[in-house]
């Protein structure tokens, strides 16, 4: 069976705590989803990004935004996230997603190579990164894995916290969580675009590490972290140290 990989790519502009995630810029005219888009891009396994853009005038932009970079979409209900992931599968005929939340710049994309490999090799339903920085982690589901998750959660599991019913029951799934190298175990450090101070670390990032990019090496963003801890110190308050299956993969030995 030939396997299609897309990513589905969520997206809205609502937010209590900063508007527009994802079209805030990382330098003038280029925002967060056009880095992640041209990111993708450079993604050999993945075939393609489609947008799955959130019903309501206030996110027409996004629309604007794929119109003009040539990628497709589907509009669907805002809070069933979960749905309108499944839609972006459909409609390109995918059998698997990518998934990645559409406020975070820097994805250990050097990483998706061996989680592919893996996903299909063990048939797993869910393929994981975990214990990395906030926003640096990706999850590779089967369509199928996305649809069973939809017909089975709560309300509330089919929202922006689309992985909360397989994380509940990950006896029903095959979960294969990659293991990090330990220097990228860094569950103390943040790499997310939801408050102000976010969007100041990750413009700042950027700024001194483009040239490595598009998809600058998440080793090199903790690299020079580490040797500007004033710059990490600005969303210190803001960090998560929770990983989120830890309860799957117990010892990190990615089993």
């Amino acid at each position: 069976m030939n396997r299609t990989l897309i990513a589905a790519l969520a997206c809205r502009s609502a937010g209590t705590r900063l508007y527009a995630k994802p079209l805030q810029n990382l330098e003038p005219d280029y925002c967060v989803l056009d880095h992640i888009l041209e990111c993708i891009s450079h993604t050999p396994e993945i075939k393609r990004a489609v947008l799955g853009i959130s019903e309501g005038l206030e996110n027409l932009p996004f629309i604007d935004l794929a119109n003009v970079r040539n990628i497709p979409y589907i509009v669907g209900d805002e809070k069933d996230v979960l749905w309108r992931l499944i839609l972006c599968g459909r409609a390109e005929g995918a059998t698997d997603i990518f998934r990645v939340t559409t406020e975070c710049p820097f994805i250990a994309w050097e990483m998706v190579e061996e989680a592919w490999e893996r996903h299909v090799e063990s048939d797993n339903d869910i393929t994981v990164t975990d214990f990395m920085p906030e926003g640096v982690n990706f999850e590779i589901y089967t369509l199928e894995s996305l649809e069973r998750s939809h017909r089975k959660a709560r309300d509330e599991e089919r929202s922006e916290y689309c992985s909360a019913y397989p994380r509940r029951v990950p006896e029903e799934f095959q979960i294969g969580v990659i293991s990090p190298s330990a220097n990228l175990r860094r569950l103390d450090l943040r790499l997310t675009v939801d408050y102000p101070e976010d969007l100041v670390l990750c413009r700042n990032i950027w700024s001194a590490l483009k040239e490595h990019g598009p998809r600058i090496p998440i080793g090199d963003i903790i690299e020079w972290l580490d040797t500007h801890p004033t710059e990490a110190s600005i969303v210190s308050e803001f960090v998560d140290r929770s990983p989120l299956w830890a309860h799957v993969v117990g010892d990190l030995d990615g089993s």
